[in-house]
């Protein structure tokens, strides 16, 4: 094997196994990373296994799990009544969340969203649905992220085997 080879395989790994975290981290793109892992994955074999028809499909998954992810949090925050103040803090909420491992990426974009809305001076019952809503739509997006990021590994495995 042709070093050439080896290092599109290094980096299909590397960015495919980022791209795995960066399913259930708010900071990392993962499907596009997955999605670039892959390709260089098939890259790595000339496309002899893994064809344009499949990368076509894995490119619409990538494009449909960011679409989800971002769509989920802002209408399960406007579902809410979130204000752009809520939506603002929650953002703030996952990043500032993510030093504080699993827990804060949890609950940071609950706390986010709440400081957001008592900042707006917003009651604080409307401040607590807004980080419900905030929360809710962060976990969806999440999940959503996450079955259409191992969608996106099965087809690849499916066009690489079969």
């Amino acid at each position: 094997m042709e070093s050439g080879v080896i290092l599109l395989w290094v980096l299909a790994v590397l960015l495919t196994a980022a791209g795995l975290a960066g399913l259930v981290l708010p900071v990392l793109p993962g499907p596009p990373m997955i999605f670039a892992g892959l390709v260089l994955a098939a890259w790595a074999e000339g496309f002899a296994h893994v064809g344009y028809a499949a990368i076509a499909i894995m490119a619409v998954l990538a494009a449909a799990a960011s679409l989800i992810d971002f769509l989920a949090g802002v209408l399960g925050a406007r579902h809410f009544g979130a204000s752009r103040k809520a939506m603002a803090g929650a953002l703030v909420g996952v990043v500032i969340g993510l030093f504080f491992g699993i827990p804060g990426i949890v609950f940071g974009p609950f706390i986010g969203a709440v400081i957001g809305e008592l900042a707006a001076r917003k009651p604080f019952r409307a401040a607590g649905l807004a980080g419900v809503g905030a929360w809710l739509g962060m976990m969806i997006g999440a999940a959503a992220k996450v079955a259409l990021g191992a969608l996106m590994i099965g087809v690849f495995l499916l066009a690489r085997f079969l």
